[in-house]
């Protein structure tokens, strides 16, 4: 399986666009080749480099099994139209929060999707945590793309 986005290289910078200074809007993603038995997707997008621990940017779990793209500017809605659910990320609110990191450095988001044998049995708003503990035993493959961003200082 494979994950990328047509708005950065793997390990170049996020467009501004993407980030808390921006638009703070998802960038698009694409991926391909699930394994077989697939029967649903989760993405977790975190910041393993924040000052107080991994920070999560985005949780949303239960796409559909056909489902290979998330369009730029995915709403903030508790469910997507193709039923899609979106979990809380660390900023305290459902969808996508962009990169905002301290005045100290780049830092790297990953954007990781799960292959799943199952949807997950959680509401709305569920935490990366619970994300993490329903998908265990249940990961048929996983991808992830790395992007950077840094704000400027001073």
């Amino acid at each position: 399986m494979d994950i990328r986005s047509p708005a950065f290289f793997i390990g170049s910078t996020i467009p501004f666009k993407y980030t808390c200074d921006g638009d703070n809007i998802s960038p698009p993603l694409l991926w391909e080749a699930p394994p077989q038995g697939t029967k649903s997707f989760a993405l977790i997008v975190d910041d393993p480099d924040a000052p107080d621990g991994t920070f999560t940017h985005w949780v949303i779990y239960n796409l559909p099994a056909d489902t290979r793209e998330l369009p730029e500017g995915v709403t903030k809605e508790p469910t997507l139209p193709d039923g899609g659910i979106q979990g809380k990320n660390s900023f305290g609110e459902l969808g996508f929060g962009g990169p905002c990191p301290p005045k100290n450095g780049a830092h790297r988001y990953f954007f990781k999707i799960f292959a799943l044998d199952q949807p997950l049995d959680l509401p709305p708003g569920a935490s990366k945590e619970q994300v993490i503990a329903a998908i265990e035993g249940h990961v048929l493959d996983k991808a992830e793309v790395m992007g950077r961003y840094a704000r400027e200082t001073g």
